[in-house]
């Protein structure tokens, strides 16, 4: 059970991930049917957490820096002018995994699409919609004055082809809107299918996951969501789906078994994280809690345990 770790749940919210703040409208038309992973970040509130500073520059996703340079070269700064950016993965029909952004700010529109004029720059039309070449292989389209889709170019078309009511919508899925509106009101938050979900329990529980306790429960999660709040230290708190109340307590006797396991044979640091940690089951539900303060969260950041899930 060497792997099993709170950081790699921690890690899921921020890069497998925004003061609290609800998807906007126009976000959630363009959010497909086959959702993998949601993931909505509050960078007002990431900007304002020494925590939260910390955990994105040591965890923070290729594709998102690269994003942040383009909107720079946008003359858009990402640290004033974004307020909530979500990163959503997706399956196609073919089976493929892909996944786009939303970012939601004060973006000026006219004046970013002046940038691209004045630089000669031309659009490329996709029905009403223009889409405008950021580099390094993305586009990006406006949704309205405040919200900007961004991606490789067939992910943004996937997602405009939802707005558009080409392809169907998560509004199709009211198993995933549910858990939408039970995370959404966290300034750091995600929501799980129930592939992700299997694949990121996987992943938390590491050796323990080879355990047959896990094969037989496996297949009987549901979904799951969590959410991350770095407003007083850090409080993260996951809420997996189960189909029973026996699955959800194998599960939480299988995380309370790897917790045991790295109070034993852990750092210092980890066994003080799986001190703050807390593992129980309500009915069909796993919970989980983490809650630290700020110095106890970046040590935790800085040690070997966390940094064999951050790379």
């Amino acid at each position: 059970m060497k792997h099993f770790s709170i950081a790699v749940l921690l890690l899921c919210a921020l890069c497998t991930s925004v003061l609290a703040a609800p998807l906007g409208t126009n976000t959630r038309t363009v959010l497909p049917a086959q959702i993998q992973q949601i993931i909505s970040v509050d960078y007002r509130a990431l900007r304002n957490s020494g925590s939260g500073i910390a955990l994105k520059n040591r965890v923070l996703p290729e594709n998102l820096k690269t994003f942040e340079t383009s909107l720079r070269g946008m003359g858009v700064n990402p640290d004033l002018d974004v307020e909530q950016l979500t990163f959503v993965s997706y399956r196609t029909e073919k089976g493929m995994l892909r996944s786009f952004g939303v970012a939601n700010g004060q973006f000026e529109t006219k004046k970013v699409l002046a940038r691209f004029r004045l630089k000669k720059q031309k659009s490329e039309k996709y029905r009403d919609a223009e889409m405008w070449s950021t580099g390094s292989g993305f586009l990006m389209t406006f949704l309205d004055e405040n919200t900007m889709l961004f991606g490789e170019p067939s992910s943004v078309k996937d997602g405009l082809d939802v707005r558009d009511g080409v392809t169907r919508g998560v509004a199709s899925t009211p198993e995933i809107i549910q858990m939408i509106v039970e995370a959404e009101s966290g300034p750091v938050w995600s929501v799980l299918d129930q592939a992700g979900t299997q694949n990121m329990m996987r992943s938390a529980l590491g050796e323990a996951a080879a355990l047959a306790d896990f094969d037989t429960v496996r297949k009987r999660l549901l979904g799951s969501l969590y959410t991350l709040d770095m407003q007083r230290g850090v409080d993260f708190g996951l809420n997996v789906r189960t189909a029973d109340s026996f699955t959800a307590g194998t599960l939480s006797a299988l995380m309370k078994a790897g917790i045991l396991y790295k109070k034993a044979a852990g750092t210092a640091v980890e066994k003080s994280a799986m001190d703050n940690m807390a593992v129980d089951s309500d009915g069909g539900r796993l919970l989980v809690k983490f809650k630290a303060d700020d110095s106890k969260f970046q040590a935790l950041l800085k040690s070997d345990l966390f940094q064999a899930v951050a790379h």
